[in-house]
């Protein structure tokens, strides 16, 4: 609402809003878009125009997408999924996205899961075991050894140390 209202107020017309996409059937003056700019870039949301910042940024968008607001697990493996949702090669994706952000999709894509699991522990009440099915892990061991890789922490530990923090 907050980005169609800005548009709006830049009088611009044929103007569509997605989750993550604007686009005009008229070209924005020099003035209007760093207007818009400028008004985004107050709020928080920050204004993509190279079209490999905007795949970039799309891939995050998927896997924050699966991390956070999804309850099945994927069908296929991430590279498979990714590849469905934006239309790109993996190969192609992948080394863009580790070229920019100097992460791989896979290890982005893990540690986001971890601070959801941390957000689980903390704040759902849930069981260890709850997490690594609803988080879609092979198993319990294997969530706990990779909360251990990113974290260096166990779940126990992870646990107990908020809880001395507050």
């Amino acid at each position: 609402m907050f980005v169609r209202n800005e548009l709006n107020r830049l009088s611009l017309h044929g103007v569509s809003v997605e989750i993550n996409e604007i686009r005009t059937d008229e070209k924005l003056t020099p003035s209007q878009y760093e207007t818009l700019r400028e008004v985004l870039k107050q709020a928080g949301v920050e204004l993509f125009e190279d079209k490999k910042d905007i795949l970039v940024q799309r891939i995050k968008n998927v896997i924050m997408d699966v991390v956070y607001h999804s309850e099945e697990q994927l069908v296929y493996n991430l590279s498979t999924h990714l590849t469905e949702e934006l239309h790109h090669d993996y190969t192609y994706m992948s080394n863009l996205f580790s070229e920019t952000q100097h992460v791989t999709i896979e290890r982005f894509y893990i540690c986001h899961k971890i601070e959801r699991v941390k957000e689980l522990l903390l704040h759902e009440k849930m069981k260890l075991t709850e997490i690594a099915h609803k988080m879609h892990y092979s198993s319990l061991a294997h969530l706990s050894n990779q909360f251990k890789k990113i974290t260096g922490l166990t779940t126990s530990q992870f646990k107990e140390q908020y809880r001395k923090n507050l």
